[in-house]
């Protein structure tokens, strides 16, 4: 019988890597207004998404594959 605890620790940890990488992108954010807000906020969405993407690739490299 294969054990999937080791796979469950994983995805807990890449759902942990996901909140985290809101949370960097949301404090960024956090306080700016106006135009910095505007800079700030789309140099943040570029590195949120690339972020998610790595996080989205690590996930499908834990699934398993189909016998």
């Amino acid at each position: 019988m294969t054990s999937t605890i080791p796979e469950a620790e994983i995805l807990r940890e890449l759902e942990k890597d996901t909140r985290q990488a809101w949370d960097h992108y949301q404090d960024r954010l956090r306080e700016l207004t106006g135009d910095e807000y505007e800079r700030v906020e789309s140099e943040s969405w570029g590195e949120l998404q690339s972020e998610l993407q790595r996080v989205e690739q690590r996930r499908e490299d834990v699934k398993p594959t189909p016998a």
